[in-house]
């Protein structure tokens, strides 16, 4: 048995680090980072804050505004986990710039700026899905994720563009409903437990899944002239694209009853 250095990854560790030097360029939080520092107007925030002359300073709504949407980015819609995150999160850390906003801060910060964070955040992740940085972001309703295809998806015409919106709208929407539900029916850890484990399910169940596959099925052939391999489809094998004799790519109906272009 060969031997190999001891390691554990539930320790803790002190680490002398730069918070910006983790918001590495091309990544979906720098782009965050980014444009919420410098492009963006959050004066609309302003007049909620009546602390000028007197009274404790306040978290930016930057940072909140940061932390939030990179939270819904990974499947995060409950302020307890935004603040836990923040506790123990790297990124988390550096878009935060190490402060801890409590959770009841952002609870509070969501709910009195619904309108506002819509649209703010329409503004974000139509210029990340544009530059092509929504593609392993689960920004999701029914399991659909966003496509990352920005050469394709955002050239179209305002009918197009007007239906790209809507549907980036409906995301943020979903997102801050959900997050709303938590805060109001969630105990403090419960959110984040459960969350990790459907996360080890979900994984468990697809490595399954793709494993029985491999193991009791065969490659499919395409029916054209030069037999070929062709793509296989792990739910319904019968709703893969096959070659036809023409040469060209016969539609079969996929699982959901769509068919491909």
């Amino acid at each position: 048995m060969p031997k190999f250095l001891p390691y554990d990854y539930n320790q803790n560790s002190m680490v002398v680090i730069n918070y910006l030097d983790q918001l590495q360029p091309d990544t979906f939080e720098h782009a965050i980072h980014y444009l919420v520092t410098h492009k963006l107007d959050l004066s609309v925030y302003f007049s909620a804050y009546k602390n000028n002359d007197n009274g404790r300073p306040a978290y930016d709504p930057a940072i909140l505004l940061k932390i939030i949407l990179f939270a819904y980015s990974k499947g995060i819609t409950s302020s307890r986990e935004i603040e836990w995150c923040c506790q123990t999160n790297i990124i988390f850390k550096a878009l935060s710039c190490d402060t801890v906003p409590h959770y009841t801060t952002i609870a509070s910060f969501v709910s009195s700026h619904t309108q506002a964070i819509e649209a703010l955040f329409e503004q974000i992740l139509f210029t990340c899905d544009e530059q092509g940085l929504l593609g392993h972001e689960l920004f999701a309703i029914d399991g659909c994720k966003m496509s990352s295809n920005a050469a394709k998806e955002v050239s179209g015409t305002f009918k197009e563009l007007e239906q790209k919106r809507d549907k980036i709208k409906k995301l943020i929407r979903h997102h801050i409903n959900e997050h709303k539900k938590l805060d109001k029916d969630e105990p403090r850890e419960e959110a984040r437990i459960k969350r990790a484990k459907q996360a080890t399910e979900t994984l468990t169940a697809a490595f399954d899944k793709i494993d029985k596959f491999l193991k009791t099925s065969s490659p499919r052939m395409g029916k054209g002239k030069i037999q070929k391999e062709v793509k296989s489809n792990i739910t319904d094998n019968e709703s893969a694209k096959m070659t036809s004799n023409r040469s060209c790519v016969a539609c079969i109906p996929s699982i959901h009853g769509h068919n491909d272009q």
